[in-house]
């Protein structure tokens, strides 16, 4: 099941050919199910249920375009990002691997859709393409054995970075709002179902810009992984339905490379994920 949000409803998604329609959950179950994704986190099984009875076309599907697919999940509670996750991009920068998750929070207001444009606010903006869990069932102290059965499905997405900003502290790097400028959490294109997702440990990963591939990774190379981290987090605080855990990047970032790359007015970026889409951002000088 894909479930994606156009002009701030709930859209049920299918993909074939190359084509993406939609339809309006809300309009088309006559209000059964809410217009509003998060809320229909809690009915997720029987959202289900009533998708795979529902005659798609039949209902009045329509095309949906990329650049209307907005963020899937537009208000959570809390976002999760956890850094230095993947042991090859740890080894890019020359850190240890981290023996406990390295958390840190990006701002609601940062997240955006699919499709978009983001404005540059320096010369040292990077890129880090993650795979983002959503939490369907909240929780605290969830056990490592049952915390996949919290998921309520995958996006891909962006951990956009201001190096120049993240490091200005000195010795106090300030992750948070350095990855925080509006439009520097991308998701989407849609919610992938957790049932459609075998393994979410074994996916590839990979970033573009333009025809240059700058990422190209693996789930399996994850210090963490998605149990572990929503066992973690979910032993310090109360995790709520429609949460957001950014899981970390594989190696490849600007900021690892040699001369440092970062990105420039007037590129383009693919990020893409096996099994989930893709989603793809333009940027410009910050007005």
């Amino acid at each position: 099941m894909l479930i994606g949000t156009v002009n701030n409803r709930a859209f049920l998604i299918r993909t074939a050919g190359g084509q993406v329609r939609g339809l309006d959950i809300a309009q088309t179950s006559q209000e059964r199910f809410s217009s509003q994704t998060t809320k229909l986190l809690d009915d997720w099984a029987l959202l289900h249920e009533w998708a795979r009875s529902l005659d798609f076309e039949g209902a009045g599907a329509r095309t949906v375009e990329a650049y209307e697919l907005e963020a899937p999940i537009v208000s959570p509670r809390q976002v999760f990002a956890i850094g230095m996750n993947y042991k090859d991009h740890a080894a890019e920068v020359n850190l240890e691997l981290p023996t406990t998750p390295a958390v840190f929070t990006k701002y609601v207001l940062s997240l955006t859709g699919a499709v978009d444009t983001v404005e540059l606010p320096s010369e040292s903006v990077d890129w880090e393409v993650e795979l983002v869990a959503v939490i369907g069932i909240g929780g605290r102290d969830i056990p490592e054995s049952a915390a996949l059965e919290h998921v309520a499905g995958y996006m891909v997405g962006q951990d956009l970075s201001d190096r120049a900003l993240q490091f200005a502290g000195g010795g106090a790097p300030q992750f948070s709002v350095a990855k925080s400028y509006k439009g520097f959490a991308p998701t989407g294109p849609w919610i992938t179902s957790s049932d459609e997702i075998a393994d979410p440990g074994n996916l590839t990963m990979r970033f573009s810009r333009g025809d240059e591939v700058l990422q190209h990774g693996s789930t399996s190379n994850l210090v963490f992984d998605i149990p572990y981290l929503i066992h973690h987090l979910s032993s310090i605080v109360l995790l709520y339905p429609g949460d957001l855990i950014f899981t970390g990047t594989p190696d490849g970032v600007g900021f690892g490379r040699s001369p440092q790359r970062y990105l420039l007015p007037g590129d383009e970026l693919v990020s893409s994920i096996e099994g989930l889409g893709e989603i793809r951002q333009r940027f410009v000088p910050r007005s």
